[in-house]
């Protein structure tokens, strides 16, 4: 299962559900936009590491950026970017799981309702 940030955000802050919803996937996958999304929002090295021990705790599978994935994110952007508002990072995260065959669990499911190929798993805080 792929992860958005927001499920990890949630587990970082104590949610419980978060928590267990990762502690339970057989698989846990993360896309190199969500890592960043979560480095950018460290205030400090500490928070850095305690991010990077988190994900190798839990054996989280970065997935990175293909040339696929970008040309894909480009035509969700094209089809529902006006109308849906639908921003880069999440085209970019739509996209990964879509390629990777995967499912995306995240609290944001209406950012994603649009993608008719994807596998939404919601998580309710």
């Amino acid at each position: 299962m792929l992860f958005d940030t927001d499920v990890l955000v949630w587990c970082f802050r104590g949610n419980k559900k978060a928590a267990r919803l990762i502690e339970q996937a057989d698989e846990r996958m993360l896309s190199l936009v969500s890592y960043m999304e979560l480095l950018q929002s460290v205030r400090n090295k500490a928070e850095s590491k305690a991010i990077t021990n988190f994900l190798a705790d839990f054996a989280f599978q970065m997935l990175p950026l293909m040339e696929n994935i970008g040309h894909r994110a480009c035509i969700y952007i094209e089809e529902h970017g006006l109308k849906s508002g639908m921003c880069m990072a999440d085209a970019l995260l739509a996209a990964t799981a879509v390629e990777n065959r995967l499912a995306l669990c995240t609290g944001n499911q209406k950012n994603y309702c649009v993608i008719a190929d994807l596998e939404v798993v919601a998580f309710k805080p």
